[in-house]
């Protein structure tokens, strides 16, 4: 081979019936995003608080800011926060099992395993009005969303095709910015019913997403890169015809399949399989602990750019500004967050994963501390609330182009198949991790009866986002155009802030049949730097 353009072309061409099916997989983050987005409007549902709350006073502060009736009703600040982070709490144990059972299994099957662990969650939450029964319903259906988030990542960076493999894999994220935007907007057309189906339509709503995605993962082939790790070559080419949409017996085929299983065999053979490969090699550039370190800060970054805080209780939150139409508003931001999105699946591809997550969160940043100065120098004035909505809106634009799509692309795409389950399992734990200490601390901190921050929250949000810039600046490779197994190699030759420049030189397939070749035959069988197929 001549160049390193041939080094390249280690992947077979795909038809446009394979990007859809690739695509599809992307389904799952409706269930995530509706999940996490309902629950923002129901709290703020005067028959939701009825039911779950406590009778409280016209004197009493939230009933002033909220509007209510001299007759109101509320629920307690721990309340409120025990109903938001607990489904956080079961998404980090759902996904760190996960890990596990997709080697195990597969990953289709984990996925869909955690589809129905979710609809057994939906259930309870429908069964009864009372907060316990809503927080147990909410952590069993957390616990399945865990399975579904860490592994639909990884089986959609498995099989997508690596050219589109960053837009493929954003279609997630866009998901979830649909799920949150439905969310929104039946919460919207539910909030003025007086029966118990203003919040329970909401919550059963989510059963529908389940079932579709349970459908649809039933007729797509599972991971060929699961077989592989299984070893059972023919059902992984068979699996990998269908996702390129090719002949079994092709040649572009079989050559990628022998690629993927060279590099298996090629890190199997210098490392371990199990939890513990997760954390070996110290602090070195292509170690296992700095993959993960990437993988889990990233995802902890994600959380602390501010933007759950206004997903999870941004009607609550407009409504004790003091804001009109709490639940317009919301909508809002949930249509801007979808609108938005798209963007990232031309640009993650063009410019690449450094650039959105850098430049991302430098808007994000100006962003929050705008609302930050103004909202404390006017608290409440017509000037400090038009801010805050302009600003919040465009915090999610930057959000949704850059930190929401690109932070699951790379996870999926950094870690070797030995431990490729396991880290983005503990990735994406990390990532529920924070989202639960994050939805347990808000309330505390932005609630009237305690921290009572009000826009100064956003000087906190605004911090974070500077660390986001360091952290993508100094740690994050450009994985851009790279099949997963070279995005590998990648790692172990340059430091982050030249990835983007690297080139593939060789094929794994061909450094390991030289490697063997030179451990059981003489030097001059290998003639001219060739090497013969072996199957």
């Amino acid at each position: 081979m001549s160049d390193t353009t041939d080094f390249v072309q280690t992947e077979a061409p795909v038809t446009v019936k394979a990007y859809l099916m690739c695509a599809f997989a992307a389904f799952a983050g409706i269930l995530f995003g509706y999940d996490s987005g309902y629950i923002s409007s129901v709290l703020g549902m005067a028959k939701f608080r009825e039911d779950y709350g406590h009778p409280v006073s016209l004197s009493d502060v939230h009933a002033v800011l909220k509007g209510d009736p001299p007759q109101a009703y509320d629920y307690d600040t721990w309340q409120k926060s025990l109903i938001v982070s607990i489904l956080s709490a079961g998404t980090f144990f759902g996904a760190l099992i996960s890990g596990s059972l997709a080697d195990r299994y597969g990953r289709r099957t984990t996925i869909i395993a955690g589809c129905v662990i979710f609809m057994v969650g939906v259930v309870v939450q429908c069964s009864t009005t009372h907060v316990v029964s809503l927080s147990i319903g909410r952590l069993v259906a957390g616990f399945g969303v865990g399975f579904v988030s860490a592994i639909n990542i990884l089986y959609m960076s498995e099989v997508a095709p690596r050219k589109f493999r960053g837009a493929i894999v954003s279609c997630y994220q866009f998901a979830v910015t649909i799920g949150i935007m439905l969310a929104a907007c039946v919460t919207y057309g539910t909030q003025n019913r007086n029966d118990e189906g203003a919040y329970r339509i909401p919550i059963a709503v989510q059963l529908l997403w389940a079932v579709i995605l349970i459908v649809g993962l039933y007729l797509l082939p599972e991971s060929p890169r699961y077989f592989v790790k299984k070893n059972d070559m023919d059902k992984a080419a068979k699996a990998l015809a269908r996702v390129r949409g090719q002949p079994v017996e092709s040649d572009a085929i079989q050559d990628e399949l022998l690629e993927i299983q060279a590099n298996y065999e090629y890190e199997k053979d210098i490392g371990e399989e199990g939890w513990r490969a997760c954390f070996s090699g110290g602090f070195k550039r292509n170690s296992n602990l700095r993959k993960v370190f990437i993988g889990t800060g990233i995802q902890l970054f994600q959380q602390w750019t501010g933007v759950n805080f206004i997903f999870y209780y941004n009607t609550t939150f407009f409504q004790q500004v003091g804001l009109r139409n709490p639940f317009l508003i919301s909508m809002i931001t949930t249509v801007v967050n979808v609108v938005s999105t798209p963007i990232s699946f031309w640009t993650i591809e063009k410019f690449g994963r450094r650039p959105l997550l850098i430049w991302g969160a430098v808007g994000m940043t100006v962003c929050d501390f705008v609302i930050a100065i103004v909202g404390t120098a006017d608290a409440q004035s017509t000037a400090a609330n038009y801010v805050l909505i302009v600003f919040v809106c465009l915090f999610v634009f930057f959000f949704a182009s850059t930190w929401g799509p690109a932070g699951w692309v790379v996870i999926g795409e950094i870690f070797q198949l030995p431990i490729r389950s396991k880290g983005v399992a503990l990735s994406t734990a990390s990532n529920w991790f924070w989202n639960c200490i994050i939805a347990v601390i808000i309330p505390y901190i932005v609630d009237p009866d305690y921290g009572n921050l009000g826009a100064k929250v956003f000087f906190v949000w605004g911090s974070t986002c500077l660390s986001c810039i360091a952290f993508a600046y100094f740690f994050v490779p450009e994985t851009k155009g790279l099949t997963l197994e070279q995005v590998d190699k990648m790692m172990e030759e340059v430091p982050a802030r030249l990835s983007g420049g690297w080139k593939p030189r060789e094929r794994f397939v061909q450094s390991t049949m030289l490697r063997k070749s030179e451990l059981i035959e003489p030097a001059s069988n290998v003639s001219g730097g060739m090497v013969k197929r072996v199957d």
